[in-house]
Order: structure tokens, then sequence, then C-alpha cells
């Protein structure tokens, strides 16, 4: 998984690369009624930010992306910064929209229950 370096008590550096994003498509592919609304999210609003800008805290849609962090919980710092080509994000976008319709037909049935 991704590279975590903690800088200071406030900072973390992470390192990703498009094997993570691979590793997380599996994840959310595994898990899919877990992560159907970070799979919707991230495939609707990734787009937005020019994809390799997106936030995965701007909509609540971060889970899946700690999956990649292990056991380090990013919300513990004040700040942190991503470096991942944009095959990363691309990649990652590209596997959201594959699952993404499968992950809206989670969320219908998970609403009927």
């Amino acid at each position: 998984m991704a590279t975590v370096t903690v800088l200071d008590e406030k900072t973390l550096k992470i390192a990703a690369g498009v094997e993570d994003a691979i590793a997380l498509i599996h994840i959310a592919e595994q898990h899919i009624e877990q992560y159907a609304g970070e799979i919707v999210t991230i495939f609707e609003k990734m787009p937005e930010f020019g994809f390799v800008y997106f936030c995965f805290y701007a909509y609540d849609s971060a889970r899946l992306f700690e999956q990649m962090l292990g056991d380090v919980d990013p919300k513990q710092y004040l700040s942190f910064s991503l470096d991942a080509p944009d095959a990363f994000f691309y990649t990652l976008y590209g596997g959201m929209a594959a699952l993404q319709e499968r992950a809206k037909a989670a969320r219908r049935l998970a609403a009927m229950e």
C-alpha cells in the first residue's frame, strides 16, 4: 500500500502509485455495499476537480482512500500531502466508473431494507 511518512506530529506525507489505485479498486469491488457511497461520489465528483486535484475529504468519501494508509489515521494530523502520479487518479476513476452502476444498485437496495 501507499508509503506514509510522518513529517512531524502535525503533518503526513503520503506517496501512492497506480498499484495503490488498483488495490483500492479491488477493495471497493470486494466490499461494494460498504463503499457504495464513496464509489458513486468519486465517480461523480472527480471530474469537477480535474481528476488529479480530487479531495477525498471534500465529500465525506475518504473511508476507501484511508484503506491504503494502514494503521495511520490522517484525521489525527492537521495536514497531509498526497504525492501520486496523474495515473493514480485516472486509474482510480476508471475503476470507480466500472463499479458505479453496481454501487448505485447497492445503495437502492440498502434504502429499501
